[in-house]
């Protein structure tokens, strides 16, 4: 029938089905990086919430006045993370200078400064994986986003440059399939920038406490060398 306006679905399936293909790529592109954002974000959370309660459980045993090497023995076999692999990575250290052939302890404080370090440095390592993604998700999504807008708003203006028709009814259904492309970068970055600043401190605030923890420790090893050198 001459003059009929063809009936656009306005559903969120139905904006991204009659979306241009390259819109589309766009729209499945940016949903795919929402979905790897959110299962960082759920990672992360699992492995703040856990490293926090091992940390804790961690400094009330180690504080608690048990002898280094009785909680040595029951560290060394276990799949040790945080402050424990901090602790284990210095006492093994510790007893390989003393069960040796009892030479280099003028070194072994230098050498127990290393390992803390080195050990200090994988576990934030660790605490840092995949922040990267969640940064650049969260810094590129709403560009790739409205790269697929500004494509879908040419391509609906061709088209109705082609059927000579500007009724609002026809323009305003290709302009909100353009502007999906946005809204859905938008929702993959908003998650993503917030996940990344609060992973981010709390990586730092974790590095902090192992730092701080290899301090108190190495100055506790440190002394017990000075009197066993002297003895």
């Amino acid at each position: 029938m001459p003059g009929a306006e063809t009936v656009h679905d306005l559903s969120l399936w139905g904006l991204f089905w009659q979306a241009h293909i390259v819109v589309k790529l766009v729209m499945l592109g940016l949903i795919a990086a929402s979905v790897w954002t959110w299962s960082i974000i759920i990672n992360k959370w699992l492995l703040f919430r856990k490293l926090n309660g091992q940390m804790d459980s961690f400094e009330e045993t180690f504080w608690s006045g048990q002898s280094l090497e009785e909680l040595y023995r029951n560290l060394e076999n276990r799949a040790s993370s945080g402050m424990a692999a901090v602790f284990v990575a210095a006492m093994r250290e510790w007893k390989r200078a003393f069960e040796g052939s009892g030479r280099g302890f003028a070194s072994l404080n230098s050498r127990i400064d290393k390992v803390l370090d080195v050990t200090i440095q994988r576990e934030a390592e660790r605490y840092e994986s995949n922040l990267l993604v969640l940064a650049t998700v969260g810094s590129a999504a709403p560009f790739i986003g409205l790269f697929g807008t500004v494509w879908g708003i040419m391509t609906s203006f061709t088209s109705i440059a082609a059927s000579k028709n500007t009724s609002l009814a026809v323009v305003a259904p290709g302009i909100a399939e353009a502007l999906f492309a946005t809204a859905i970068g938008l929702a993959a970055a908003i998650p993503a920038v917030i996940a990344y600043n609060v992973y981010q401190k709390q990586a730092v605030k974790a590095q902090a406490r192992l730092e701080g923890f290899a301090d108190e420790f190495s100055a506790i090893l440190s002394r017990q060398i000075d009197e066993r050198v002297a003895a």
